[in-house]
């Protein structure tokens, strides 16, 4: 019943998304009068509509998206009258005037001032980046929920698990036949500060993890117990594990793998806490959340890549690619289910997590949705400030005004975007079905 509610929860957010998405769009058209006939959430098959005016609002049945339909999106050819020229033999050309021809005859003749490529260029910028503005807005409300209820995670230096035995890191209480953790050898108890590590003093577990993984074989560590300093020794095992740097962040190499090297072992698991922030510290998040997301798109093909290499080969998904809308409730189901050991175990935590999830699922709406190419608002956008760098210019050195941007003509370009989201989608599918992220 966990694992449904947490599917039930996302999936909810992500419909909610969509629909607050094309409202971003539908509004702005409405306030700068463009005839809407249609409002939908997803696509395919209608599942429910009714009508408002002149509107269709709707639900359909594959929930991957949304649509506002408003007429004349695609302007006429210079003293034409949108029929298709039959005397074409090229089928891109039929192509494009056949969608001409299409718009041009949802536009009854009272409308002939309600299209939308008549709307002044900042008009359509408004009504095209609405939507990509509302997920931004989305995911910034979230985010301030997150950081001024929860906190993000610190991982203080304050031991809160010691591992009786040197093979493994908390759980076997029976060391039989094994030494003991070099935290329990030194006499580690639960509730100790590490305050400083060979001399060098730490404020948190990055620090303290750096310390240990370059002491060698031996450390002398100052705890703070009952509000009295005392000083340990442990004798490290060494292991072969990732190296971190002084940051805390692990150690790549040029590939963007992980460095491995061998490296001391303690047996001692810090506590992690949620400190609210005041509001002040949410436009930082925000930004931080809006450069990793694009550094992301930015790789696509490279992270499509080694989606494809991990499912149809033997290598791990990595936690931080990106996924499907399968994959997300996946995840969403594990963690309402299970949590994820050390880091998010209690009912709240759990919620939150879900929280954080659909805040970068929006910057991830918002970000995608910015390239500019069609059929993306992105692409819409990009056509409406040409248009205006060109009636602009024409202007300055006063010439003709050039008219509306052929926006029909860049539709094998969104065809073939189309068909590129098509794969990706179903690449992304199958590989959160037969190898899916693992969290934790």
């Amino acid at each position: 019943m966990l694992y449904l509610l947490g599917v039930v929860v996302v999936f909810v957010g992500i419909a909610a998304s969509i629909a607050l998405h094309e409202i971003g769009h539908l509004v702005p058209a409405k306030l700068f009068r463009v005839r809407c006939t249609q409002y939908m959430v997803g696509f395919g098959p209608t599942l429910w509509s009714t009508r408002r005016g002149e509107t269709e609002y709707g639900l359909k049945a594959i929930p991957l998206g949304g649509y506002v339909r408003m007429i004349g999106m695609f302007p006429p050819r210079p003293g034409d009258d949108g029929r298709v020229r039959a005397s074409s033999s090229n089928p891109l050309h039929l192509m494009i005037e056949q969608a001409r021809q299409d718009s041009l005859e949802e536009v009854r003749p009272e409308d002939t001032d309600r299209v939308f490529y008549k709307l002044p260029v900042w008009k359509r910028v408004v009504v095209m980046a609405g939507g990509p503005l509302m997920n931004l807005a989305i995911s910034a409300v979230l985010i301030t929920l997150l950081m001024t209820m929860q906190g993000p995670a610190f991982v203080r230096p304050v031991v809160s698990e010691v591992a009786p035995c040197a093979n493994t890191v908390v759980t076997d209480e029976d060391c039989t036949g094994q030494e003991p953790s070099p935290a329990a050898a030194a006499g580690f108890e639960v509730g100790d500060t590490i305050v400083s590590v060979d001399g060098t003093p730490v404020d948190d577990w990055a620090d303290t993890t750096y310390a240990i993984q370059n002491a060698g074989e031996q450390a002398t560590f100052v705890v703070e117990r009952d509000g009295a300093r005392r000083e340990l020794t442990a004798d490290l095992v060494l292991r072969e594990r990732p190296l971190v740097g002084a940051d805390g962040l692990p150690v790549l190499d040029e590939q963007g793998e992980n460095v491995y090297g061998e490296v001391g072992f303690l047996g001692a698991s810090p506590t992690i806490v949620h400190e609210p922030q005041p509001i002040t510290a949410v436009p930082g998040m925000v930004g931080e959340m809006f450069t990793g997301t694009a550094r992301i798109v930015l790789t696509l093909p490279q992270r499509l890549v080694d989606v494809s290499q991990a499912a149809f080969g033997t290598e791990e998904r990595d936690p931080n690619g990106p996924m499907s809308v399968v994959g997300v409730g996946r995840v969403a189901g594990d963690v309402t289910q299970n949590g994820i050991e050390g880091f998010v175990e209690s009912a709240g935590e759990r919620f939150w997590l879900l929280v954080s999830v659909l805040a970068s699922l929006n910057m991830a709406l918002f970000v995608f949705n910015l390239i500019p190419l069609l059929p993306l608002d992105g692409g819409h956008v990009a056509g409406a400030l040409w248009e205006g760098a060109k009636k602009t210019w024409a202007r300055i050195f006063r010439r003709p005004d050039p008219g509306p941007v052929d926006t029909a003509a860049a539709l094998p370009i969104a065809y073939a975007v189309a068909i590129g989201l098509l794969g990706m989608t179903v690449l992304l599918i199958y590989a959160d079905i037969v190898r899916p992220i693992q969290l934790g």
